[in-house]
């Protein structure tokens, strides 16, 4: 999801970090001051001159999943090249083309964007400066990405993770009732769901159970979300109707929107849990570590940082990079809180599972899978 999205505590939302769309991003000096929309705000030099700059979506740099471990990247970059960077944080989609336009008259040498909804805006502006490299997490479209030479995709197959996700879930579960939702309807989003809903069903045939996944449907492709991807109250009430149809295990796939989730089932009291997306949660949201069972995660920095690191020695190419079980670049993060109470025989299965899933043997159908 996206749209990762997404560290400690109870956060405020991407709005209260803006600064006329534009904030300071995650470690940033307190005393420096923003830059306002459309400005970049930059940090080093090099010798070279080479500058590296990203653009977020309208979850902003410090939602603990998406953007931030894409952000991650860009600063990684800074520290491993002795680069410039640059970079402006966007709170509602009419930020998107201003912003990544401010990227272009700051001279950035490659330009980041970070999500789905940057699509057209990030193609239309690679298309006009064919001189610049670009790079966009999440989004690779067969039909128009060929088009523009210079900008590579940065893509992720969590179906994968999330079907070992579901089947964990299936596993986990005392009610028997398990549950997902997103932020808005986009294929990074679904991408979660579908795989999360077919790790339940595959459970349910191979131990011969009836686990029900509540919040989606495969096959309508439909099902629940918040319809933003910052509104973390929307994201609480969403969470909260489903625990109370009986879920004990949630998945959010909204950014932001999901850390409303975390609230939800840290405040159940133990009676309903979360698995986290995009990043460790137990790392990005520390606070609630307590009821996150595990996360389907992304390796979005390494992916912004290579694209980075590629764009300045020469070797940059519009291929996507996808990431895949098979090459690290998605995976379940570690069990945290939960490694004593997740059993030793339903690891050992999930470990197969990915095994299997990575062989060949586990074909797992959804739409949202990205093309190579």
């Amino acid at each position: 999801m996206k749209k990762t999205l997404t560290l400690v505590g109870v956060l405020a939302t991407s709005a209260a970090l803006a600064l006329s769309g534009c904030a300071q991003a995650p470690g940033t000096d307190p005393g420096a001051s923003a830059a306002p929309s459309g400005a970049a705000s930059s940090g080093g030099t090099d010798a070279a001159g080479f500058k590296a700059c990203m653009v977020s979506d309208s979850g902003g740099f410090d939602d603990k999943s998406f953007n931030q471990t894409a952000y991650k990247g860009l600063t990684d970059a800074k520290t491993m090249l002795g680069i410039e960077t640059g970079q402006v944080e966007s709170n509602a989609a009419a930020d998107y083309a201003k912003n990544v336009q401010s990227m272009v008259d700051a001279k950035c040498n490659i330009i980041v964007t970070v999500g789905f909804a940057l699509s057209d805006d990030t193609l239309a502006s690679a298309k006009a400066n064919p001189s610049i490299k670009y790079a966009i997490v999440d989004n690779n479209d067969p039909t128009t990405y060929p088009a523009a030479t210079n900008l590579k995709p940065l893509v992720f197959n969590t179906a994968q993770s999330s079907f070992l996700a579901g089947y964990l879930a299936a596993g986990m579960s005392q009610t028997k009732k398990v549950a997902t939702f997103g932020g808005q309807k986009f294929p990074t989003v679904t991408i979660f769901m579908d795989g999360f809903a077919q790790g339940v069903e595959y459970y349910n045939t191979q131990k011969k159970a009836d686990v029900q996944v509540l919040g989606w449907d495969s096959a309508k492709q439909d099902g629940q979300f918040v319809g933003s991807f910052e509104d973390q109250k929307g994201g609480q009430r969403v969470a909260q109707g489903l625990i109370s149809q009986g879920a004990d295990i949630v998945l959010p796939v909204a950014g932001p929107a999901g850390l409303g989730a975390l609230q939800a089932t840290k405040a159940s009291g133990g009676k309903a849990n979360a698995i986290w997306v995009d990043t460790d949660g137990c790392v990005s949201a520390e606070t609630y570590c307590s009821s996150i069972i595990t996360s389907v995660t992304k390796g979005l920095d390494v992916s912004v940082t290579d694209a980075i690191k590629a764009a300045k020695d020469g070797s940059f190419d519009n291929k996507p990079y996808v990431g895949t079980l098979e090459n690290d670049g998605t995976g379940l993060a570690p069990y945290h809180d939960f490694d004593a109470k997740v059993p030793a025989e339903l690891k050992t299965e999930v470990d197969a599972l990915k095994a299997d899933i990575v062989a060949g043997k586990i074909t797992i159908e959804s739409k949202s899978q990205p093309t190579s």
